[in-house]
């Protein structure tokens, strides 16, 4: 086992990875940003080293200064977290070269799956049901024009190398090809200098389902069920369940399968999760993967007993064997996102300082976060600074408790998404577990 894990990371998921080190009696180096020196990640772990200033490229995007950090602390491990270098390939190889553990996938499989015509090639060949689109890469718009033709409007253009939203377009005519097929190409130009694009069919009334795999050194890979992230602004999830209110018992076993099938193909080793979407019929095709742990993985661990999939991820990266089966949600689970932003306002992003804050209580109510009364938001960095979690026997008993959670929960100095989410649980579509994907585009605020 590891004596000592750094951290590449800030925030709730850097004090996460902290908590569950101290658990198993591995010592902990927090990274930091000059913006960060306050946080809480670095005030519990073991070790704490500056890395730059509140910049991302300068400080958490940076390899030379994390791995510096690393060898000068004598860290045996990465933990990389979410975002930043989760999935960066090269960050992976650097931190093989350097004869550190990356607690996370291989270059290989990153580049692998983190490449979407690639992996849903690769999904094809496993035996994984994917959406009908193009093969591989669109090399034309004549190209694109035909291959539309063939698999039959609307189709969803997207960017290969793209994630968020961006280069992606959904067209209903052959009229409106070109000028998306101009405009997606040039958003995944400026975002991600790849402006490679391909074609899928796309899925009316689609929900976005996610499978949670574990893979370990030997090949084998076990599921933990389903997530429904479906519940979306600009492709950004806002909240979270498990069990999915749409899914039924074969489904659940179906997708699961289809999961452990492709994470045994690929011989992932990890934590990650095989994402699907699914339509009104409950046809299920597979989306992306993600080689990481994710967000949302808290509402997973309170529904299957004892449970730490930061944990689980630390024994496989030291090369201890996973059981082996699966498993499947005993209670249910709901997890907001609290994000300093202005719902009434378009969302928009509300840093600053922190001067009122009481966290909610109670039996089935858990929440991970990094901030406190006094606590200083920066600018630099995504506007997620909590994530309320809470389960009960049924979906019913969730929403509500979650309502009690929401009431209870007080920050004031800034603007956050607490009322949105008030209000979310309150909304006739979402209690009746009728969504899609395409909640958002309906929703408005009611006013503050």
């Amino acid at each position: 086992m590891f004596k000592k894990i750094l951290i590449a990371n800030r925030g709730e998921i850097a004090l996460r990875i902290i908590r569950t080190c101290r658990e198993m009696g591995i010592r902990s180096v927090a990274v930091y940003s000059t913006a960060d020196a306050e946080s809480l990640h670095v005030r519990f772990a073991d070790e704490a080293v500056c890395i730059g200033p509140p910049s991302s490229a300068d400080s958490y995007l940076k390899i030379s200064n994390i791995i510096a950090a690393a060898e000068i602390t004598n860290a045996d491990a990465i933990h990389p977290g979410y975002g930043f270098l989760s999935e960066n390939a090269r960050f992976s190889k650097i931190c093989e070269e350097h004869g550190i553990k990356f607690i996370g996938a291989t270059e290989e499989m990153i580049n692998l799956m983190g490449d979407k015509a690639a992996a849903k090639s690769t999904m094809d060949k496993a035996g994984v049901p994917t959406v009908p689109g193009s093969e591989g890469i669109l090399s034309s718009l004549t190209v694109a024009k035909k291959t539309a033709k063939n698999i039959g409007y609307p189709v969803m253009l997207k960017a290969t190398a793209g994630g968020g939203g961006k280069g992606m377009r959904a067209i209903w005519k052959e009229e409106d090809l070109e000028p998306a097929w101009e405009s997606a190409r040039q958003e995944a130009k400026a975002a991600f200098g790849n402006d490679a694009m391909y074609m899928e069919k796309l899925i009316e009334e689609p929900r976005h389902i996610e499978i949670q795999i574990v893979g370990d050194s030997q090949g084998r890979a076990c599921h933990l069920s389903e997530r429904d992230c479906s519940i979306q602004r600009r492709h950004q999830k806002l909240t979270e369940e498990t069990p999915s209110p749409f899914m039924t018992d074969e489904l659940r076993e179906q997708m699961g399968n289809a999961a452990v099938k492709a994470s045994e193909f690929i011989k992932y080793e990890g934590a990650g999760t095989i994402e699907f979407l699914v339509d009104k019929h409950r046809n299920f095709y597979f989306m992306e993967m993600n080689t990481r742990i994710q967000v949302e993985h808290p509402i997973t661990e309170q529904v299957i007993a004892n449970f730490d999939l930061i944990c689980e991820q630390i024994k496989v990266a030291a090369g201890v064997p996973i059981i082996g089966i699966n498993y499947f949600p005993t209670q249910h689970s709901i997890e907001c996102r609290i994000n300093a932003e202005d719902p009434y306002n378009g969302f928009r992003p509300s840093p600053g300082n922190i001067t009122i804050f009481h966290a909610p209580g109670g039996h089935g109510v858990r929440l991970d976060t990094h901030v406190y009364a006094g606590y200083t938001i920066p600018p630099n960095y995504d506007s997620m600074i909590a994530k309320l979690i809470v389960t009960a026997q049924t979906r019913e008993e969730a929403i509500s408790k979650m309502k009690r959670a929401l009431d209870e929960f007080v920050i004031e100095g800034v603007k956050t998404t607490i009322p949105f989410h008030r209000q979310l649980m309150d909304d006739p579509a979402y209690i009746s577990g009728n969504y899609t994907t395409k909640f958002m585009e309906d929703f408005v605020m009611e006013k503050e």
